[in-house]
């Protein structure tokens, strides 16, 4: 099945580039963005604060998503469960406040 599908993918972009048209024109050579005219340099350096709040937000994100079969099945679990969770949220606000202890959410210095 592997083989299949890697040889579904390789014939249709061989088939693709040979077939397909050729027509390289400034207009289509341009950079685009939403009927914007570009200006200036797209790899303008900035802050790596952004991308550091994005992994924290997507980390402690993951970490709720974590406590929700816990929700759908806490009577079940009964005291062992309710300990867990509670070491988890322990778990959690230990990179909490390490994070504030960093600085890590201070965008300006």
């Amino acid at each position: 099945m592997f083989l299949v599908a890697l040889g579904f993918v390789v014939t249709t972009m061989v088939a693709s580039h040979l077939l397909g048209p050729k027509r390289n024109t400034k207009i289509k050579l341009d950079s685009f963005e939403c009927g914007i005219e570009a200006q200036g340099n797209a790899r303008v350096p900035f802050a790596i604060k952004y991308f550091l709040v994005a992994i924290l937000f997507v980390l402690f994100d993951i970490e709720v998503i974590f406590m929700y079969p816990w929700a759908v099945n806490f009577k079940e679990l009964g005291m062992l469960g309710v300990i867990e969770v509670f070491s988890f949220i322990a778990l959690l606000l230990v990179g909490f406040y390490y994070m504030l202890s960093k600085k890590a959410l201070k965008w300006e210095e």
